[in-house]
């Protein structure tokens, strides 16, 4: 094609067909294409996005691009620059909490890596721009805090609980509250009630996701949170070998019959490396997970290798090194990238109903 088809309404026809990651709709039609210069050859198009895909911004300016030359020039060179575009959050459910995404991330036993994942999560979403706040739910277990190597203790303003910031994220956990050494003894009504606290009375602010850090196993805090507001969706991790599977399948089971929608499988410890000879060793199997994703009809959003930084930096409450890491940083990346990915995707597919204030 030649040139004369590179105006301004023919690009804007063209963008009309560019979803926004967070609302499923047209970019166009949410004035969010910022400006668009034209030059023999070439286009420069100012894209604003939400930061809830922040960590695809550079796949969305692909799609872009690809956009443009597939429907206009396939020689056009194509510049797609992304700056954030301002959307506020809105409440969820009756809790009044303000997040776009909260993401459960559970597993059927202790000891597969579940809070260690629940960390990475909300790191790596932090560090690629997102607003993410994380929550331990884990009410007699809590071990956010530890990995995150911080024991400041919150604070009230204005009849809020301030969370701790940590790494840029907004964190509450029991661990912030009850002394290391002292155990949390609580039947059921205790623990929905400092579920509820930790939602209702926390000042979150304006989150992109919200990461929740579930207990082991199908008890009560998965019932708490579905009541107490729609959780968007679950994570579910596991290690590689048939006895821990066995109770993935359970906390699958769990969140599809409290209606919480499953995002993806995780398989932690997945294999190891020798740092000496560079022999992998699949010490808990490998590849269990993924194909258990497969039957069950469950994304699958990575492997996370077992790795003795990862172990060394959660004991020194450095966890977030592992992002320095030159052989974990691209698998952690990664999780983070296919978490956000299924998301969109989702939201693409089947974009969220724009709320109606009744006066």
């Amino acid at each position: 094609m030649s040139d004369a088809v590179l105006t301004r309404e023919n690009i804007l026809k063209v963008l009309d067909q560019f979803l926004d990651p967070e609302l499923g709709r047209s970019v166009v039609n949410l004035d969010q294409v910022q400006d668009i210069k034209i030059a023999p050859g070439r286009v420069t198009i100012q894209l604003g996005l939400t930061t809830f895909c922040a960590p695809l911004w550079d796949e969305l300016a692909q799609e872009v691009r690809d956009l443009v030359r597939k429907n206009l020039d396939s020689a056009v060179e194509v510049e797609v620059k992304i700056s954030e575009f301002p959307r506020a959050a809105e409440k969820l459910g009756q809790i009044g909490l303000k997040a776009k995404y909260v993401v459960a991330v559970g597993s059927g036993k202790g000891g597969v890596g579940k809070s260690t994942v629940a960390a990475v999560l909300a790191l790596g979403l932090t560090r690629a721009g997102c607003k993410v706040g994380l929550m331990d739910a884990d009410v007699y277990g809590p071990s956010i805090p530890h990995l995150l190597g911080t024991e400041e203790r919150p604070t009230l303003y204005e009849g809020k609980i301030v969370p701790i910031v940590v790494h840029g994220m907004r964190v509450m956990s029991m661990g912030f509250i009850v002394p290391r050494e002292e155990a949390v003894i609580w039947r059921g009504p205790m623990l929905h009630q400092a579920v509820q606290q930790f939602l209702r009375d926390t000042d979150w602010e304006d989150l992109d996701y919200l990461i929740v850090d579930m207990p082991p196993g199908t008890g009560d805090v998965a019932l708490s949170l579905s009541q107490l507001l729609p959780v968007s969706g679950a994570v579910v991790v596991c290690t590689p070998q048939e006895l821990a599977l066995l109770d993935a399948v359970k906390a699958i089971a769990m969140f599809r019959k409290v209606n919480i929608e499953l995002l993806g499988i995780v398989e932690n410890m997945s294999y190891f490396v020798c740092p000496n000879c560079g022999t992998r060793h699949d010490i808990f199997s490998s590849g269990g997970a993924k194909k258990k994703a497969q039957e069950l009809k469950v994304p699958f959003l990575g492997e996370i290798p077992l790795n003795m930084a990862i172990r060394v930096r959660g004991d020194e409450g450095k966890l977030v090194d592992c992002f320095e890491d030159p052989v974990l940083q691209p698998c952690l990346s990664a999780l983070c990238k296919n978490l956000v990915r299924q998301i969109v995707e989702k939201r693409r597919a089947s974009p969220p109903l724009p709320s109606l204030s009744i006066l």
